[in-house]
């Protein structure tokens, strides 16, 4: 394909950059991060002045950003997308709610600018290795262009459907799963540990039962036990994705108990340790109001 673009360089947007650029790709890169843009210009890729000065010479533009808001700026806004000249398509690797996604896509479609919907799963480290899951809502014929791109940045492309939006519940409901098991696990380990139970053999014999679940096998192994909180997805984001989630459910209007007490939760978790934290340091809450710390070092009698 010819020159891409790609606007929005955080965590998840540089190692996907990077790989495409490992792939052979031309790509010329926007962020108001602009120390985030020079670090990719020394690996190849060629900055711009704004997301129009991108759009203005890519035909497909990749946006990797943070909230449903921003999303809408840089697609709709001044100096945003909507205004280059070469642009055809826009591919949204964003999680930002089913109705950003159809509110972008109307816009563009007036504008003959089309809205692929394919927000990704995995993580900094499924980007960095290019296996993330890519969830994607978009006509055939831009799927079929655009299927190469993101089969370097991803190895399921899972196809949800053509109307725009549909990846984004899709991801929501993926991710609500997480953020709950994140939450119960702290719980469940909390309770264990002021019995007097080690967390790391509740970990393990939970794995070896019917708990388990990713929080188990891989959140807290890696970085609550060992006390790191690095897993590389902010506490604000996670909560983002919740409460877009309960906000879809809201509008289909299906009531969800538990959905509401986990919003509740990690509400409650950015508002006491700050919405840059680690996802994985909703755990702390846990802790404090238990008076325990689930780490591998603790043990009954230490």
């Amino acid at each position: 394909m010819t020159k891409l673009g790609f606007v929005g360089l955080g965590n998840m947007g540089r190692p996907m950059c990077r790989r495409l650029l490992a792939a052979g790709q031309e790509l010329l890169v926007f962020d108001v991060d602009r120390e985030a843009v020079a670090a990719l210009e020394r690996e190849g890729a060629t900055g711009a002045p704004s997301a129009a000065a991108v759009a203005d010479q890519a035909e497909t533009v990749f946006t990797s950003l943070p909230s449903p808001s921003i999303l809408t700026a840089v697609a709709l806004g001044e100096q945003g997308l909507h205004e280059g000249d070469a642009v055809r398509r826009v591919v949204d690797l964003s999680t930002v709610g089913a109705r950003a996604a159809a509110r972008v896509a109307k816009e563009l479609a007036e504008q003959s600018i089309a809205y692929v919907d394919a927000p990704v799963s995995g993580g900094v480290s499924g980007a960095e290795a290019g296996s993330l899951a890519v969830m994607v809502a978009a006509s055939r014929s831009d799927l079929d262009l655009v299927r190469p791109l993101l089969e370097v940045l991803g190895s399921k492309i899972f196809e949800v459907g053509d109307e725009p939006g549909l990846g984004q519940v899709m991801k929501l409901a993926n991710n609500y799963l997480s953020a709950t098991a994140i939450a119960a696990t702290s719980e469940a380990l909390a309770v264990g540990v002021k019995a007097g139970l080690d967390p790391t053999l509740m970990v393990e014999v939970i794995n070896s039962g019917s708990g388990k679940n990713t929080a188990t096998e891989v959140k807290f192994p890696r970085h609550v036990l060992p006390g790191t909180f690095d897993a590389g997805f902010a506490l604000g984001g996670m909560y983002k994705d919740v409460r877009l989630f309960t906000e879809e459910a809201e509008d289909e209007g299906v009531p969800i108990f538990v959905g509401s007490a986990v919003r509740h939760l990690w509400q409650f978790s950015v508002a006491q340790l700050g919405p840059d934290e680690d996802m994985t340091a909703l755990a702390k809450s846990v802790e404090a109001w238990a008076g325990v710390e689930l780490r591998a070092s603790d043990r009954p009698g230490d």
